[in-house]
């Protein structure tokens, strides 16, 4: 760790508050630790004080909302896999859960963690794109509600102030005329960051398209979702033809860059065909 660094544990949330607003910005929340160790290893962590809010409980858990699901910000990838509520309501994000990481990293990283760590590949976060959540941010001066799909201001950027926490986020559940997707792009099966990862939440009578979102990680600075060719598919019939027009347009609509794990020509390539895996799916 960082010479002369402290470390707080606070064991309520008014005193993980006070500890923020008192310290930030020179401060870094520690949660699960699996980002965030990745950085110290590397010397790439310029940070003075460290809160560790993992004996938070009130943090934690998969609640029942009504119409949407509530995830609190330290519940384990371990946790939303075995989570009966995730199984039937967010299908796609137990699925997404399950190829992050070891069972090492599923049990010690957290939603709450991946959502602030902002990594445009980050693999729970196009479900979340694609279920229109909402993050719930606590500080001093209260509690607020951000779409999820306004969180994210720029390559790693967020719209959180320095003295804010992630508290949770809120999913609306499947209905059911809808089926959800999840697919991860990588080197291999598991352990490996994504090439692209896309979910796709979709409502369908017989072969009409009624709703679909798509939401798209590692093919732009931040997760995204698919306008256009959100556009293009509602209220289409499903057919090879609206298929091929997706393909294409999708493949346009993304802007990725060629780095160490992919070029940005395979990206668009790969991004096309994957949402036509899906529709043809659903043929």
């Amino acid at each position: 760790m960082i010479h002369d660094s402290i470390v707080f544990s606070p064991t309520s949330l008014d005193e993980a508050y006070g500890l923020l607003a008192e310290r930030s910005p020179g401060a870094r929340i520690v949660a699960g630790g699996t980002d965030l160790m990745v950085l110290m290893n590397g010397r790439l962590l310029d940070a003075k004080d460290f809160i560790d809010i993992w004996r938070l409980n009130e943090l934690r858990g998969v609640t029942d909302e009504g119409e949407a699901i509530r995830i609190g910000a330290l519940t384990t990838y371990t946790q939303l896999i075995k989570s009966p509520l995730i199984q039937l309501n967010i299908p796609a994000l137990a699925e997404a859960s399950r190829t992050i990481g070891a069972i090492q990293i599923q049990n010690r990283g957290t939603i709450g963690g991946n959502i602030v760590n902002a990594s445009p590949a980050g693999d729970s976060l196009p479900v979340l794109a694609a279920f229109d959540a909402d993050v719930e941010v606590g500080s001093v001066r209260g509690v607020r509600r951000v779409s999820f799909n306004h969180f994210y201001t720029g390559y790693r950027k967020t719209v959180m102030k320095p003295d804010e926490i992630v508290l949770a986020v809120s999913s609306r559940k499947l209905k059911p005329d809808e089926r959800s997707f999840f697919f991860k792009v990588g080197t291999r099966r598991a352990q490996a960051i994504s090439k692209i990862v896309m979910a796709v939440k979709v409502g369908m009578t017989d072969r009409v398209i009624n709703s679909i979102k798509i939401g798209l990680g590692s093919v732009a600075p931040t997760v995204i979702r698919a306008v256009e060719t959100e556009l293009l598919l509602t209220n289409a019939i499903l057919d090879a033809t609206i298929i091929e027009q997706a393909r294409r347009t999708i493949s346009r609509e993304v802007a990725p860059i060629t780095d160490v794990r992919s070029t940005e020509h395979y990206r668009r390539t790969v991004t096309g065909n994957v949402l036509a895996k899906i529709l043809r799916q659903l043929m």
